[in-house]
């Protein structure tokens, strides 16, 4: 079974794994208390693989610590 959006295309927006597991299950949270969905008919119906999919189209961005 192969998953969807992949880990190596994830890396190359976010470099760390675990930036990327921290990120992507906060904004799990968010869309399981608040249902708003950033991208048009999500692949995965949970919550982390719609957060990892808004990660890969772009909707969701790391900001930097200036």
């Amino acid at each position: 079974m192969m998953l969807e959006p992949s880990i190596d295309k994830l890396q190359e927006i976010i470099k760390s794994k675990y930036t990327l597991v921290t990120l992507s299950a906060k904004r799990a949270r968010q869309l399981r208390e608040l249902d708003n969905v950033k991208i048009q008919n999500p692949k995965s119906d949970k919550f982390v693989g719609m957060a990892l999919e808004e990660i890969q189209a772009g909707e969701l961005v790391l900001e930097e610590d200036k």
